[in-house]
């Protein structure tokens, strides 16, 4: 298969997979229990005159099929609906909260990822030694822990009892700032903890597969040559053995960074940081489903896309991947 046509096949399967995937968020939150148009008057006497307003204002009161296909016009055309909650078109509200989660997850991922990389080449390089011993088993303890445990402790531990860090938020309350760089420094003051949090979450499954995929490449034919040749061991690592076991990381990066939009949900519940994944959990609770909508629909389009960039990019590194689409 040529490259071009590779590329036709991951367009057609990524356009059908996200033409699945905004009908099944349309139905997916028609089926939560409440009626949105109740939840929007805080008293529960509101009258029969005003609950049909509301459902024609907001256009739930028509068939479910009228429904969906006014869900996809709208969609198409980027206008992701009318929050009941605050009472404005769904892309302000999720604009709003976007850099916020962008910055956070952002600067996590990119952190992680680079650590991840080089603790993992050198674990995998020296297998069976202390390093490789302190370095899988750091691993395989920030996999396992759950991150909302470990939020909560970095928030008891330097947050409360040291008084180190704030308790949440992105910035200090009614704070002036003299210059954008004491701005800078406040928001990186109050995204150490959280950031922290997130590089445990994200470190250990960079480290393991680095570490997984750098054993498979010392074991080929090519290694065992550049010894013989009398190469650097710091050559052989970084020109022969790291290249090569790259790929089962580039992947999983290009997935890690369609989350980015979404955000760590857990993190940003425990921290107070107002962004994209703390605003799905308070949309959930509110029954604000046109805005859940619209959050969930670009977290699943950030999915999809980093999988097709991923498809991309593994298949111009290793041709053979484009050999097996033939078969």
């Amino acid at each position: 298969m040529g490259w071009k046509g590779y590329i036709a096949k991951k367009v057609a399967i990524t356009a059908l997979t996200l033409f699945i995937l905004i009908s099944i968020n349309f139905f997916l939150f028609r089926i939560l229990p409440g009626d949105p148009a109740r939840l929007l008057f805080k008293s529960p006497k509101a009258s029969k005159e005003a609950l049909a307003y509301i459902r024609e204002r907001f256009g739930i009161d028509k068939p479910l099929w009228v429904q969906y296909l006014i869900y996809i016009r709208e969609t198409l055309v980027g206008n992701f609906g009318w929050s009941f909650v605050y009472n404005e078109p769904v892309m302000n509200v999720i604009a709003r909260r976007l850099p916020n989660t962008l910055l956070l997850i952002g600067s996590a991922a990119v952190v992680s990822t680079v650590i991840g990389i080089i603790l993992g080449a050198i674990a995998g390089w020296k297998k069976g030694t202390k390093t490789d011993f302190i370095v899988f088993g750091f691993s395989i303890i920030t996999t396992w822990l759950p991150s909302f445990w470990v939020g909560i402790i970095l928030l008891m531990v330097f947050g409360w009892r040291l008084r180190m860090f704030p308790l949440g938020g992105v910035t200090t309350p009614a704070a002036s700032y003299p210059s954008i760089f004491s701005y800078w420094a406040d928001v990186l003051w109050h995204m150490t903890l959280p950031m922290i949090n997130l590089l445990f979450w994200y470190l250990g499954e960079y480290v393991l597969l680095m570490r997984s995929s750098m054993l498979d490449v010392l074991a080929e034919d090519y290694i065992v040559t550049a010894r013989a040749k009398g190469l650097k061991e710091r050559v052989i690592l970084i020109k022969h053995a790291m290249r090569n076991a790259l790929l089962p990381v580039v992947t999983l990066t290009t997935i890690n960074l369609g989350f980015v939009v979404a955000g760590a949900i857990q993190t940003e519940i425990v921290f107070s940081w107002p962004g994209l994944g703390r605003l799905m959990y308070d949309s959930l609770v509110m029954r604000d489903y046109p805005l859940l909508q619209g959050a969930f629909l670009i977290l699943a389009i950030c999915v999809i896309a980093a999988n097709f960039f991923a498809d991309l990019i593994y298949g111009y590194l290793d041709p053979r991947i484009r050999v097996r689409g033939e078969e």
